[in-house]
């Protein structure tokens, strides 16, 4: 049976609301949570970003919940640094965590100056990077040097069972390349047969028989037109494609780029519905192929109604 997980957008809410969230997301039956990991919001509308690993040890004392966190190792964290903090985390809160690792958005990693390179690059250097992350987890000392740079490192405080690292992905080329070095695979909610087509290609690059985790972006409330108002003005970013996401390098500069995104447009890109039965439908196409998580992700601000509705409604019918 496929586990219902609440997503704690940081981009969004301020710590301490999400806080109180995932709390209620506990309360009303959600299965499990993850947290994202920015340092600058997509947009200005959404206006906060909060650090994930202080708070993820504070959510994770104050529920029972597993949880997940997505990071990009290689620019402003140091493969060594997610590392311990993982391995921190997990001895605290044994076989409560797992741990997505991404190539990761200009948005996030240019702070700390360094040149943002090909997505060529961006997968060898995720790849060095998980490979660090692995070994130093297992208890090994590590000394690398390539695209990054490792000297004698050795975690001295490791949790009994590593937390698993999975393969962040929305291409099915970079589903096929995470395929071969992940323990699962982590991506995003699209059309039922691209989704397909994605896990797929992660199975054949070695993922076969490795569990699936699935951010799901969706908006309930209870009219349409409010859910498909709410769902534009905080996540009208989602509808850009191609390679922007991972290249613009401000909130602004997502602000510029979705202009002209109507609040019809949301709905090739969120699952925008004030029916809760088709929210269930939807989720429920989801599980059948495959997906081992479900990792949900109200968009609007409305948080603490949505728990409220999916608790009652929506999460008996997924079980």
């Amino acid at each position: 049976m496929a586990r219902i997980g609440f997503h704690a957008s940081h981009e969004q809410f301020p710590p301490s609301q999400l806080l109180r969230a995932v709390r209620m997301a506990e309360q009303v039956g959600f299965d499990c949570a993850m947290s994202s990991d920015h340092f600058k919001p997509w947009g200005p509308a959404q206006g906060h970003s909060g650090f994930a690993w202080s708070w993820l040890g504070a959510a994770m004392s104050a529920t029972a919940l597993p949880f997940g966190v997505i990071s990009a190792p290689g620019y402003r964290y140091h493969p060594a640094v997610i590392a311990q903090g993982a391995a921190t985390l997990a001895e605290m809160f044994p076989n409560r965590l797992w741990l997505a690792l991404g190539s990761g958005q200009r948005l996030n990693e240019s702070i700390t100056g360094q040149h943002w390179p090909s997505k060529r690059e961006r997968n060898d250097r995720l790849k060095e990077c998980a490979d660090v992350i692995r070994a130093l987890l297992q208890g090994e000392t590590v000394t690398h040097q390539g695209l990054v740079t490792v000297i004698d490192a050795k975690l001295y405080s490791l949790p009994e069972t590593p937390p698993l690292l999975l393969g962040a992905a929305v291409s099915e080329a970079t589903a096929e390349f995470v395929g071969g070095w992940a323990d699962g695979l982590l991506t995003v909610s699209t059309e039922p047969r691209q989704l397909k087509k994605v896990v797929d290609a992660f199975r054949r690059g070695g993922g076969e028989g490795k569990p699936l985790h699935l951010q799901v972006g969706l908006n309930w409330a209870p009219t349409d037109d409010e859910a498909t108002a709410a769902a534009h003005g905080q996540w009208r970013y989602n509808v850009l494609g191609g390679q922007v996401n991972w290249e613009l390098s401000s909130p602004e500069d997502f602000d510029t780029a979705t202009r002209h995104v109507r609040p019809e447009d949301m709905r090739n890109a969120v699952l925008v519905s004030s029916d809760l039965g088709q929210h269930a439908a939807w989720l429920n196409e989801f599980k059948g192929i495959g997906f081992s998580e479900l990792l949900l992700h109200q968009v609007d601000q409305n948080q603490l109604r949505f728990l409220e509705a999916f608790g009652e409604k929506v999460l008996p019918q997924l079980r």
